[in-house]
């Protein structure tokens, strides 16, 4: 795609997200701005919402922050609920949106009723370089972004005034300046409650949603153990889809704001950011820019400064989600529990790549509809603001991990719970006739081959085509360009619940002569999957998740972590593993590298599952 087309993509997806925000039209797949932005969605006595008309007050609001060095303009509203004043004051929540929405993009401003109406003061706000608010978009840094929010917790706390002369002197304090505030959103919205935690130790809890943990993986990820300093594939569609939404941001308001203008290299970003793009878009990756691209993307992404969160956290990530999957969430829940931090997490069925059509039956909230009380992941997030804003200790916050289950059709039970994450409990062997087995002495000697080919020969998703709104194609393998080893039919279902894992070996002369440049482009490019196979021989691409993989050195056996996972295989269903050449929503080889894989009982590949139940 060239760079005139990339633009008429650009230009037509923040059309098509301004329309769709403004018109609130359902999709089956979810709303731009919700999926980036809030999606909330817990049992037990809660404070009912008041249907009365003026259950609050909203307040717009404008704010000059100082933040990277530049004064921001950050346009907010102030949500406060009727009878809360200095005598009766209330905890504050305060949310923004996600990437390519504001403060009333549908989504951040339901954050503000459905909370007011449950007695909350709330405060949503258009983050940097969105809707009406100031400045260049860069990424949800800390010392950028979380310092512009900091400066809304000082107007919460009563230190300081927006830029009219409003002051707060209604919002619960737990010491002079320190008020009681939670934060909560998705996507965008969700990285920068982790921002603002790291550098502003007065919030109270966090409810992040759908959002990253290392940008750096999820831009160009790279799923082989141990090799995180190793760009991997980059997503090309869905990263560039974004570019071009902050790029043209300035274009949708209706006066130029200086501030919002980098240069004509980089309109709308950080420098940085745009440098990483280009570097990505290069499809070169010398180690001097590889090292200055990871340098960035980390600096910006909570791996890099969890260490310093300590604010009781609720994570709430997607299953259908192929631009920050349930590894993401799952990476920042270990860290935060690691290092003492309250910290739970919901795996619920929606994300960036798609939703259920009835949240509601699904059991998942619809801040729209605001089905907090009536909806699991809602009831949850109550809980969570119910005990650390309200300070209700008696309040049960539910299970440290619980998931959604798509097989599972009451909404009463969609839902299943654990206090640990389910470990890899079974391991299948690959065998050289194609067969996934369950002994190693079922494994049979053999080897077979694959090359790839100079453009992409499997398809998984088109990312810009949920971007526009249009139809995808189903996943498709062409024949030749992959391998895959398939389980006989199962006897009885097999509930797949975390991260798989397969330990490979492949064999590839013409990646050995290259794989030692300094060039990472040159290493070996290769994508693990998980088919479900009906008794019918229908393919269906679990979740449409796949891992891409540099692999490190094609003479050594290495391990790959699959995207996490909630899927049953019924009763009669086989399961297919397979490593494809390539794939056309990510970057892959340069040069045509053919691969062959070799088994044997003594010396095999291996596929980890982590398995619940019998």
């Amino acid at each position: 795609m060239t760079i005139g087309q990339y633009l008429l993509v650009g230009i037509r997806v923040v059309l098509t997200v301004e329309v769709r925000v403004s018109r609130r039209v359902p999709r089956t797949r979810a709303p731009l701005a919700l999926a980036l932005g809030a999606a909330l969605a817990v049992p037990l006595t809660l404070t009912p919402p008041s249907a009365a008309a003026d259950a609050y007050t909203v307040t717009p609001l404008k704010f000059t922050v100082r933040a990277g060095g530049r004064a921001c303009t950050v346009d907010a509203d102030l949500y406060r609920p009727a009878g809360v004043d200095r005598d009766h004051p209330a905890p504050a929540v305060l949310g923004t949106n996600g990437f390519g929405g504001s403060k009333t993009d549908g989504s951040t401003d339901a954050v503000g009723k459905a909370f007011a109406q449950r007695g909350y003061v709330s405060l949503v706000y258009s983050g940097l370089g969105f809707g009406r608010s100031g400045c260049l978009i860069s990424l949800d840094d800390p010392d950028i972004d979380g310092a512009a929010a900091s400066r809304l917790v000082d107007f919460l706390g009563g230190t300081r005034a927006a830029d009219d002369g409003t002051t707060a002197d209604f919002v619960t304090r737990d010491a002079p300046g320190d008020p009681r505030v939670g934060m909560i959103g998705g996507s965008y919205g969700g990285a920068v409650q982790l921002a603002t935690a790291a550098v502003d130790h007065r919030l109270d809890a966090l409810v992040p949603m759908i959002t990253w943990n290392d940008l750096a993986y999820a831009l160009a990820p790279n799923n082989a153990v141990g090799s995180e300093d190793v760009p991997g594939a980059f997503k090309w569609q869905w990263t560039n889809g974004f570019y071009l939404i902050g790029e043209g941001q300035p274009l949708l308001q209706p006066a130029l704001d200086p501030s919002r203008i980098n240069s004509l290299a980089c309109l709308h970003f950080v420098t940085d950011a745009c440098r990483t793009v280009h570097t990505l878009n290069s499809g070169s990756y010398p180690a001097d820019r590889t090292a200055e691209l990871l340098a960035f993307a980390r600096r910006v992404s909570p791996v890099s400064y969890l260490d310093r969160v300590d604010t009781p956290t609720l994570l709430v990530q997607g299953q259908a989600d192929t631009l920050f999957n349930l590894n993401e969430a799952t990476a920042t829940y270990r860290t935060l529990k690691a290092r003492g931090t309250p910290v739970k997490m919901i795996w619920q069925s929606w994300g960036h790549s798609g939703g259920p059509t009835d949240p509601a039956a699904a059991g998942e909230l619809d801040l729209s509809k605001g089905n907090l009380e009536t909806s699991y992941v809602g009831r949850r997030v109550l809980a969570w603001f119910d005990r650390h804003l309200r300070r209700r200790p008696h309040v049960d916050t539910g299970p440290a991990f619980a998931y959604h289950r798509d097989w599972i059709t009451d909404p009463d039970r969609t839902y299943a719970t654990a206090e640990h994450l389910p470990a890899l409990s079974r391991t299948l062997y690959l065998s050289g006739d194609g067969k996934l087995v369950d002994d190693r002495r079922k494994v049979a000697g053999g080897s077979r081959g694959y090359t790839n080919r100079l453009i992409p020969t499997s398809h998984s998703e088109s990312s810009l085509a949920g971007l526009i709104g249009l139809p995808d194609s189903p996943p498709s393998d062409t024949s030749g360009t992959y391998l895959d080893w398939t389980t006989p039919p199962l006897e009885r279902p097999l509930d797949v619940v975390g991260a798989p894992r397969a330990t490979l070996k492949v064999v590839s002369p013409k990646a050995r002569r290259t794989q030692n440049s300094s060039d990472a482009a040159d290493k070996l490019v290769l994508f693990a999957k998980l088919y479900d196979v009906a008794p019918d021989g229908t393919r269906t691409l679990v979740r449409r998740l796949i891992a891409p993989v540099r692999v490190p050195d094609v003479t050594r056996s290495f391990t790959v972590t699959l995207p996490g996972i909630v899927h049953r295989y019924e009763r009669g269903h086989r399961l297919k593993l397979v490593i494809a050449a390539s794939d056309d929503a990510y970057f892959g080889n340069r040069g045509i590298k053919p691969v062959t894989v070799i088994n044997g009982p003594r010396d095999t590949g291996v596929l980890r599952l982590p398995v619940t139940g019998p």
